[in-house]
């Protein structure tokens, strides 16, 4: 009976920590543990219900989780960068790529910055945020 309770106990705790997560963390140790609990069920010596979970849980792994792993998405939250492209910056610096010189002021954070086309963008312009390579950001004249 001990090694029962143990096993149910298991499988509630690991399925509670893989709704906590909700990373495919847990779930595969919950399978192997309820599988063990089932051999515990059928009086299977301890040292076998060990391998049950064992084997349950890398079957579940290895077989489940590719697929599992196709239809979750991560959440991808946009970073402080990706939020500037395409907003509108103010030049705070001549943008001179041949002068290699030029900032802007976008979103409250001064960045390096490098005209788009190659053109001459002087201090006090608008322009806009079109992409970010490193920490500079490439503009175009508004």
């Amino acid at each position: 009976m001990g090694f029962k309770v143990f096993w149910l106990a298991a499988v509630i705790a690991l399925c509670a920590g893989e709704a906590a997560t909700v990373g495919l963390v847990c779930i595969w140790f919950a399978a192997g543990a309820l599988g063990a609990f089932l051999a515990a069920c059928a009086g299977v010596q301890f040292w076998l219900q060990l391998v049950v979970f064992a084997v349950v849980s890398t079957a579940a792994l290895a077989l489940i989780r590719p697929a599992a792993a196709r239809h979750i998405k991560p959440r991808r939250s946009p970073t402080n960068a990706d939020r500037v492209i395409g907003q509108t910056a103010t030049v705070t610096e001549t943008v001179d790529n041949d002068a290699g010189t030029g900032r802007v002021s976008v979103l409250g954070q001064v960045w390096t910055a490098r005209s788009e086309m190659g053109v001459v963008i002087p201090a006090g312009a608008q322009a806009k945020v079109r992409r970010i390579e490193g920490v500079k950001v490439f503009v175009e004249a508004l």
